[in-house]
């Protein structure tokens, strides 16, 4: 091997991998759906980050199945819970009652004492199925690819990163530019910025990189469509390095994803 050779390869070393870039707990949490907590992330998974990713409840938010989040299956359990519940009967005093009625009344509080257990294990069983139905735990893989790109959205979108993250320092026409973008209103979630779009491509490439690393060795027009998908996002990154000039949006798409010049510099080949 000549020299020429050695050094190409340890600069290519030294940008890092093209795909997959370093492991971050963003990126790691990818693979289940599921935001791992400060307290599981080790040290050593973001070297370059200081603190959790920003987003609304990035860290503690449970994503489960079909669009669905913890509070609305908490409240669809509670509301079964109140339509199918037994009544309970009236409180009636026994001491003007006679003897008979007293028996009839007794025999209903036993009747409504078996109910109530019956429909305490019932409602205990069914809350278990519609959590098991609703986990991720037991989805598809694009199932959790739907829910990484939610996340993605609520993490990079500029309608919670305006409140999180500092502006630029930009000049005067640049001002007065986004004074004026100012002035609309967001209708909705981001979902088109560039950093948000940049996000989405690392979700599918990690989830494609898993499939041929795996069960797609022989795969090549998912290997051609992993190439694809790299250079996307290799041009999204370039855009967006030329507009934030190492702003607080880049540092944050970088740090939280893990991306490295190897991801966004030079000719990536594959």
């Amino acid at each position: 091997m000549s020299r020429q050779e050695v050094l190409q390869k340890e600069r290519a070393a030294a940008k890092g991998d093209p795909v997959r870039g370093i492991t971050t707990p963003f990126v790691q949490s990818f693979d289940t759906a599921v935001p791992q907590t400060p307290s599981t992330a080790t040290r050593n998974d973001t070297p370059t980050s200081k603190q959790p990713s920003p987003g609304p409840n990035a860290f503690d938010e449970q994503y489960l199945n079909y669009f669905l989040r913890q509070k609305e299956l908490q409240n669809a359990i509670e509301r079964t819970e109140r339509l199918v519940e037994p009544t309970e009967p009236q409180e009636v005093d026994t001491t003007r009652l006679t003897g008979a009625e007293q028996d009839q009344v007794n025999q209903e509080r036993r009747r409504y004492t078996e109910k109530r257990q019956a429909f305490e294990q019932s409602h205990a069983a069914s809350t278990e199925a519609l959590r098991r139905i609703a986990s991720l735990a037991n989805g598809s893989s694009k199932d959790r690819l739907r829910v990484n790109i939610q996340r993605c959205i609520d993490t990079f979108g500029r309608h919670n990163t305006d409140n999180i993250l500092p502006p630029k320092a930009s000049g005067a026409a640049a001002t007065l530019a986004q004074a004026q973008m100012d002035k609309i209103p967001r209708a909705g979630p981001d979902t088109g910025s560039s950093e948000v779009q940049a996000a989405v491509l690392t979700a599918k490439i990690r989830t494609l990189a898993d499939f041929l690393e795996t069960r797609g060795r022989n795969d090549k027009v998912n290997k051609r469509n992993l190439r694809l998908l790299v250079h996307k996002r290799q041009k999204l990154l370039n855009y967006l390095k030329r507009r934030e000039r190492g702003g607080p949006r880049w540092q944050n798409l970088i740090e939280t994803l893990g991306l490295t010049p190897g991801t966004y510099e030079g000719e990536i080949s594959m």
